[in-house]
């Protein structure tokens, strides 16, 4: 099991709730960045502590370089939350995220799409393999 595993499972249900005060507030409809900004706003107004862009190590083969990740946001070290507005979730949007979750070494993933016009018909929740065994 991954060491982070249970304390991000924990921490979903308030981003979750965030991102449902975010919908209720601004509905359907709005580009992403408002979304996430909003988001932003409301997990530090819960004193949910994020961030949203990082260093990463990244390693291939023996070789190493850091590279900038942009990612919407970090959840304690331990929940990638990827924000969406989009028609339609497909395949490459969860695999985008699994990619993140990989290199960031993070046990749970949220890809949340506002577009819906009930917020958790958009949520989907991503495990990293392996991390809840």
């Amino acid at each position: 099991m991954h060491p982070l595993f249970d304390r991000a499972s924990g921490l979903t249900e308030f981003i979750i709730g965030s991102a449902i005060e975010v919908h209720r507030d601004k509905g359907p409809g709005l580009m992403e960045s408002i979304y996430e900004w909003c988001l932003m706003m409301e997990m530090q107004l819960r004193k949910i502590d994020f961030v949203n862009q990082k260093l990463v190590e990244i390693n291939y083969k023996g070789f190493t370089r850091e590279e900038p990740l942009r990612f919407d946001i970090l959840v304690d070290e331990c929940v990638l939350v990827e924000v969406k507005a989009i028609q339609q979730v497909l395949p490459i949007h969860k695999a985008q995220l699994l990619s993140y979750m990989k290199l960031l070494d993070v046990p749970v993933g949220l890809l949340i799409n506002f577009h819906e016009l009930k917020l958790v018909d958009g949520v989907h929740r991503l495990l990293l393999p392996g991390s809840n065994q």
